[in-house]
């Protein structure tokens, strides 16, 4: 019988790459990681691994075995599922993961709800970015997580991953007010023409490697140029703040412009941010992810009337 924790480690591999970064995954040393890999070669009894120099590669039958890996943990997910429906009461610790600005508006609401409905669970929530959540789900650190994606990138399916859609928000271009105004006053209406206005503008945008960084980079390479990035900023609410004092535009989530300034101008594009709710796959069952989902869902609904989102 093969090692499940074993297929765990081939299973990262594939995704990684290397087996230093295997090893950092799992807080082992590489030789470690080195050793379990030789002993599920054994087990299976075939070649498994390629050396090619330093580095190593998956075979054919290792590539399989993969995505053989990935059925085994859904299935053991999926009775894990089912072991907790079977129990009375929902209690144990939920490890929910969310990006800053659903941190903000979507979180508190959902764990009032979780905490009224199910008092035994053991809410917990980390704040990160979207594209570490899937490592964190995968490895366990999570249990539940809340990633976006924009309609102009989205992000590949997870093969370890399930998710539901939970809202979509209008993205919006943020200028100084006074900005793009008089002649320019429509430009909300046709993307390219209100980001190509704002081209000599200094822009705001994530850090480099953020999903909101290559967006902003994509948005502006669709309307013909290279902004001239003068800030990296990552909470919204300080982009805001900067677009208001007049240091460069910014597009920016519904979900951040819940109290929009004075001094910032909006201006509507078509471009969507898309939130879905993701766990490991077989975990859609699980009593305390329904119990996420249910709650998120309702939270969602109960967003002030001033933030319109298609849920």
């Amino acid at each position: 019988m093969l090692d499940v924790r074993r297929l765990v480690l081939l299973r990262d591999l594939a995704r990684l790459g290397t087996i230093a970064s295997v090893a950092q995954a799992h807080a082992y040393t590489p030789s470690a990681v080195s050793q379990q890999l030789a002993a599920l070669q054994r087990e299976a009894g075939i070649r498994l691994l390629e050396r090619s120099g330093r580095r190593v590669s998956l075979t054919a039958t290792a590539t399989a075995l993969v995505r053989h890996t990935e059925v085994i943990l859904a299935a053991l997910e999926a009775a894990d599922a089912t072991l907790a429906a079977a129990r009375t009461g929902l209690r144990g610790s939920v490890r929910i993961g969310a990006f800053p600005s659903a941190v903000r508006t979507l979180l508190p609401a959902a764990l009032v709800t979780l905490a009224r409905d199910h008092p035994a669970l053991d809410l917990m929530i980390t704040e990160l970015d979207p594209v570490d959540m899937p490592a964190a789900l995968r490895s366990r650190q999570l249990d539940v997580a809340l990633l976006h994606d924009y309609d102009i990138a989205p992000v590949p399916p997870d093969p370890a991953l399930d998710s539901i859609a939970l809202l979509e928000e209008t993205v919006y271009l943020a200028v100084p007010a006074g900005v793009l105004s008089g002649d320019d006053a429509d430009l909300g209406g046709a993307d390219l023409d209100a980001v190509g206005g704002a081209r000599d503008a200094q822009w705001i945008v994530g850090s480099p490697g953020t999903l909101c960084h290559s967006v902003a980079l994509h948005v502006c390479q669709m309307a013909g140029f290279a902004p001239a990035v003068r800030h990296h900023v990552d909470d919204f609410t300080a982009m805001l703040a900067l677009v208001a004092a007049g240091e460069g535009v910014a597009l920016v989530p519904q979900l951040a412009v819940t109290q929009p300034s004075p001094q910032v101008r909006l201006l509507p594009l078509t471009l969507r941010r898309r939130t879905r709710i993701a766990y490991r796959r077989g975990a859609g069952d699980h009593p305390a992810v329904l119990a996420c989902v249910w709650a998120l869902r309702r939270a969602t609904t109960a967003l002030p009337s001033g933030v319109p989102i298609d849920s």
